[in-house]
């Protein structure tokens, strides 16, 4: 791959590693390689003293020679300081000794609310997704966790958009801010901070401390804030200082492929997506072309 440009799978990467802070402990459990390629890649820049709890296999600080398309592969083992329980990560956090952890979710709302159970309702299931497995609890008690999104962009069918960030999650298996009776994490009694930070293709979010909603903080080359309000059900609010994404750095594009040579990272995507090309430059090119999907 040319190194005059980077994909939309690069800079999604480049914005998680910057919600990691030197000396953080870091984990992330059941996904693809999107995050652990961010993990790595902030050990390898700016936080080099993060400790990272590489997956389901529980190693400290593993450096793997390629990143497997399951996060239960050995290979995330390879190099790893020391291999711990898997219970000893939840009580971790429960100790308020986790800073950070990774979730991504099939419905995301303006609380940062996530569903990965069902869509539709317990009664009604239109579509029945994996489940949370240890979300539910572990994200009442790290210290705070990022939220990713590789499909931000509504899709068309012939009975309208289906969107990912909506008002309102059909089910929630990831708690917010708050809750649909707009209860905060403090006022249910929950330790952890919860999500402060929402990155997808589009953009980035952090949260409006007073609204405890998702706010738009940069937008990413060749988009704007309308086309990122026209791909969100609720209504967007805005950060004073919003901008474009600040760009990624050569030396991060080579990090991150060099991490991941297989381009695991690459796979929740769509093709059209990663058709996407960022240059250094600042020039874009394509623009995306929405193509509807037939309606379950």
């Amino acid at each position: 791959m040319s190194n005059n440009f980077f994909t939309i799978d690069e800079l999604m990467a480049v914005c998680l590693a910057r919600t990691i802070k030197d000396k953080m402990v870091v984990y992330n459990g059941v996904a693809v390689a999107l995050p652990f390629t961010a993990i790595l890649l902030a050990k390898k820049t700016h936080a080099p003293n993060a400790v990272f709890l590489g997956g389901l296999t529980a190693g400290i600080n593993p450096s793997p020679p390629f990143l497997a398309p399951t996060s239960a592969d050995s290979v995330m083992l390879e190099n790893c300081t020391v291999k711990i329980d898997k219970g000893d990560i939840f009580d971790l956090a429960r100790q308020g000794k986790l800073d950070r952890i990774f979730f991504g979710g099939a419905q995301i709302d303006q609380y940062g609310n996530l569903n990965n159970t069902v869509i539709g309702s317990i009664d009604n299931v239109k579509v029945k997704l994996p489940g949370g497995a240890g979300a539910s609890t572990i994200s009442c008690h790290a210290n705070n966790y990022t939220i990713w999104c590789t499909r931000h962009r509504a899709t068309v069918t012939n009975k309208g958009k289906v969107y990912t960030l909506v008002k309102k999650v059909d089910f929630v298996t990831t708690f917010g801010q708050r809750n649909a009776e707009g209860l905060t994490r403090k006022e249910m009694g929950l330790k952890g901070g919860g999500p402060d930070c929402l990155v997808t293709n589009l953009g980035v979010f952090d949260f409006d401390p007073q609204e405890l909603k998702l706010r738009l903080k940069h937008y990413h080359p060749g988009i704007t804030i309308d086309e990122i309000q026209d791909n969100t059900e609720f209504k967007l609010l805005v950060s004073d200082d919003c901008c474009e994404t600040p760009l990624p750095t050569k030396d991060d594009i080579k990090i991150i492929r060099d991490l991941d040579p297989l381009e695991t990272r690459k796979k929740e995507f769509t093709e059209a997506e990663l058709a996407r090309k960022f240059y250094f430059n600042n020039d874009y090119d394509p623009p995306w072309i929405a193509e509807p999907i037939p309606s379950a």
